[in-house]
């Protein structure tokens, strides 16, 4: 595997990546399940106000996704699943994770009111899966390609492919002309 700081910091970026798109996609998929919910927004309006929030949120939102693309580079080669899966299923965790938080949203938020509910909205819920599976998806397709799985390293033969003759056993040179690796 690539080195471990390497690793995680292209991992970092995958994240950073995925969550950007998915912030820009958030137009589309508000007019698609009619819920004008914007996580920008809400990260951004959390911590500041005015025009302020819009690059703070987005800001934010980046940071976030390169928090947890560093955690999934790390943690990612270890889940007994397809590598193919393993993005989706990191970013469906989080959203089972995340979305009871839209229960206390409503008391803890400072700029709440400027917000659809969530909590309860079944819109809201499909949004927020759909969102999530975007970004694990993006994220598990581009850490698995940027940090590729380290390639069959040489060492010794085994003893099916060399015998004490040195010429190696013809039950292996049986097997590789019928049943090719």
């Amino acid at each position: 595997m690539p080195e471990p700081r390497a690793r995680i910091a292209r991992g970092a970026f995958a994240g950073a990546v995925a969550a950007t798109v998915w912030a820009l996609q958030q137009p589309l998929d508000q007019r698609l399940f009619g819920v004008r919910y914007d996580d920008c927004a809400l990260l951004g309006k959390a911590v500041t106000g005015g025009r302020a929030a819009v690059p703070v949120g987005w800001a934010l939102h980046a940071a976030n996704g390169a928090a947890f693309g560093a955690a999934y580079a790390a943690l990612a080669p270890r889940l007994p699943v397809p590598p193919a899966a393993r993005g989706p299923l990191a970013g469906l965790a989080e959203h089972a994770a995340s979305w009871p938080l839209t229960a206390v949203l409503p008391r803890v938020h400072p700029r709440a009111a400027e917000f659809p509910p969530l909590r309860g909205s079944r819109r809201a819920l499909a949004q927020a899966t759909w969102r999530h599976l975007l970004f694990g998806t993006l994220l598990g397709e581009l850490e698995r390609r940027l940090n590729p799985p380290e390639e069959a390293v040489p060492g010794p033969p085994s003893e099916e492919v060399a015998a004490t003759n040195g010429h190696g056993s013809l039950e292996h040179a049986v097997v590789g002309i019928v049943q090719p690796r």
